[in-house]
Parts: structure tokens; C-alpha cells; sequence
């Protein structure tokens, strides 16, 4: 079993920044890659970021390239996004999933999830 934990959601201005965190526990997070999706109201949930366990490969959805940056810590078995330049349409609930498959281009999401942590961009 996995459980993950998302924390750092909230409400912020067009422009702004937030840190989302997810802690793991349950498994090996150390050699699980660990990604980010989020979901919007009325819409399907999407990929936004996926890191590797050696930290040697990150994936970004082209959406938010250049404004969020994932990251680990293993010795915390701590995943982040760092959200910057946040603009409204960034508005969803953000969840983490454990041991994502990298298949090509593309990031397949695990089995586990977390229960999410919504992040609200005001214009």
C-alpha cells in the first residue's frame, strides 16, 4: 500500500507562486518515480509533471514548461511542484500519484493517488 498526502494548495493572484508538497509512505518511495496531475471542474484530469527516483529525468506537460519545476526528497520522501507565473487557467485540483510508467512522450499514471489539494488563480 501507498499513501500520499498533498499539502500547499490555496488561493493566489495571476502571477503569483505556490509549492505544492506530497508526502509519501507505505513503499520504496526512493526508487518509484512520483508525478503531478490535476483536474479542472468539468474536465478530464491531465498530466503536469513526473520526476524519475534517481531525480535523472523530469517530464513537463507543455502547459506549464518553464513556470513549474518538480522536485524530490528522498530523504524525506517529499515530492514538490514549484508553481510559478501561476495564471488562472492553472485553477484545479492538483494530486499526486506514485510509480507513473514514462512511455516514450507520454506519462501513464499509477495506481495510487492522493486526495488532492486545490489551487484557485484569481484574475
Amino acid at each position: 500500500q501507498v499513501q500520499l498526502v498533498e499539502s500547499g494548495g490555496g488561493l493566489v493572484q495571476a502571477g503569483g507562486s505556490l509549492r505544492l508538497s506530497c508526502a509519501a509512505s507505505g513503499r520504496a518511495f526512493s526508487t518509484s518515480a512520483m508525478g503531478w496531475f490535476r483536474q479542472a471542474p468539468g474536465k478530464e484530469r491531465e498530466f503536469v509533471a513526473a520526476i524519475s527516483w534517481s531525480n535523472g529525468d523530469t517530464r513537463y506537460a507543455d502547459s506549464v514548461k518553464g513556470r513549474f519545476t518538480i522536485a524530490r526528497d528522498n530523504a524525506k520522501n517529499t515530492m514538490y511542484l514549484l508553481m510559478s507565473r501561476l495564471n488562472p487557467e492553472d485553477t484545479a485540483a492538483y494530486y499526486c500519484n506514485a510509480a507513473p510508467a514514462f512511455v516514450s512522450t507520454i506519462v501513464i499514471p499509477g495506481r495510487y493517488w492522493g486526495q488532492g489539494t486545490q489551487v484557485t488563480v484569481s484574475s
